[in-house]
């Protein structure tokens, strides 16, 4: 059995998930950081973090506790291993294990007698056993629960919320055996000052972790429907939210998009083990669909606002602010502002895009016309869609939307942030 004071812990994939976390152990044990990105491990031994969860003050005060590398050599020594790489889905919106599983195979390579392999990634029930498992056995030779051992500690990181951090949220814990439970959840609780809680088994986290975000999918998918009615029946829906939110029991929240690398994704996840056993789960997908359709109905509800009051759609010049999946963040993972966009591209209109949070490289990968802060610019729009509400967006008036504007004023406010628009969500 592990002690884990003498423990060294490698953290496999450093992203949001990752970094955080590695750096909450740093402050406690020997962490080595791995990851596949040279570019991003040459970022994080500056004490650079491209994703802006940690600044440079934080990474500098572990620093001596943690080494970042590419390679495989410089995490032989350690003997428990964190994974937190992607869980994606592909075209056909099936879980893609792809990162997951070349991960075990690393991990299988250095594995040796007592490791314990941890793993934090979003997963349908059964994949740290039923797929993770075999390929560290086949790779490193040893046998399950015999010579190596397994948990399942779900992440749940909020990306760009620095209230919420890793170490302020509550912690599901699980382990391959009863000995190997306990050992996790005291890894994990000698950093988790909002404390922990050991499932009963690694299938029970598993399936804790991806209820999580289909709940919160289904619920966002009841008030994105209602906001479809509420709109045709012309009645505001933050105005009904606010007085049904009168009642105790109301579960208060906003349509909008469904994005990032969580909400929009992990239901697929479970849908997909639902339907392999041969259940149809109608619900969570009939949710999946209904978000998934809100980029089109804002986009075509900029044309219709547009028509009405005259404009021609057909190399029209429209303004989107926003791109990231949320607020305040450079997190651009499975965004759903480019379902506006597109559907807009669509109808022949010319797209800029406005988008503070996100630096060169990743505007880089989407073919949009990126540009500076339109409010200091002479051009004019026919239509301005607020897509996201980054903090930034709030602090110009009526007037200055107003002003982007040539002809009749066509402002769409997808997150209530203008004071007076033509339309919101």
């Amino acid at each position: 059995m592990i002690d884990l004071k003498n423990s060294k812990i490698c953290i496999i994939g450093l992203g949001y998930v990752g970094l955080p976390l590695a750096h909450a152990f740093a402050k406690k044990f020997d962490v080595v950081g791995f990851d596949i990105f040279e570019e991003r491990i040459n970022e994080l031994k500056k004490c650079f973090d491209r994703t802006l969860e940690l600044d440079k003050k934080q990474l500098d005060e572990v620093k001596d506790n943690i080494i970042y590398t590419n390679k495989i050599d410089e995490i032989k020594d350690c003997n428990i291993f964190i994974v937190t790489v992607p869980t994606p889905i592909d075209s056909s919106n099936r879980p893609d294990l792809t990162p997951l599983i070349k991960s075990s195979q690393t991990i299988g390579k250095v594995l040796k007698k007592d490791d314990i392999v941890i793993y934090e990634s979003t997963v349908y029930p059964g994949v740290t056993e039923e797929v993770c498992v075999p390929q560290l056995e086949e790779v490193s030779g040893l046998k399950f629960n015999e010579d190596f051992y397994c948990g399942y500690s779900p992440e749940r990181i909020n990306p760009g919320d620095k209230e919420h951090t890793v170490t302020k949220i509550l912690k599901i814990t699980s382990g391959s055996t009863p000995e190997i439970a306990n050992l996790v959840d005291d890894l994990y609780s000698s950093i988790i000052t909002a404390g922990t809680h050991k499932a009963s088994s690694i299938k029970v986290a598993e399936a804790a972790k991806v209820i999580e975000n289909t709940q919160r999918d289904v619920n966002i998918a009841l008030i994105n429907e209602l906001a479809l009615i509420f709109d045709n029946l012309g009645i505001d829906t933050n105005d009904v939210i606010e007085a049904a939110a009168t009642k105790w029991n109301f579960i208060k929240l906003k349509p909008g998009l469904v994005g990032g690398h969580c909400i929009g994704v992990d239901p697929y996840y479970l849908t997909h083990k639902a339907e392999e056993l041969g259940y149809k789960p109608n619900l969570i997908l009939g949710a999946r669909q209904i978000n998934n359709g809100m980029g089109k109905f804002i986009a075509e509800k900029t044309i219709k606002l547009m028509i009405k009051n005259g404009k021609i759609i057909k190399d029209s010049n429209i303004l989107v602010m926003g791109l990231t999946f949320k607020e305040n963040c450079p997190d651009v993972r499975n965004t759903k502002v480019v379902d506006i966009i597109e559907e807009l591209k669509d109808y022949g209109a010319n797209i800029d895009v406005y988008e503070p949070w996100i630096d060169e490289k990743d505007k880089a990968y989407y073919n949009y016309n990126f540009i500076a802060n339109p409010f200091e610019s002479t051009k004019k729009y026919d239509s301005v869609i607020v897509a996201v509400g980054h903090d930034k967006f709030k602090e110009f008036t009526q007037e200055q939307y107003e002003n982007l504007i040539h002809g009749d004023t066509v402002i769409v406010d997808v997150k209530c942030i203008v004071p007076n628009p033509t339309w919101k969500l």
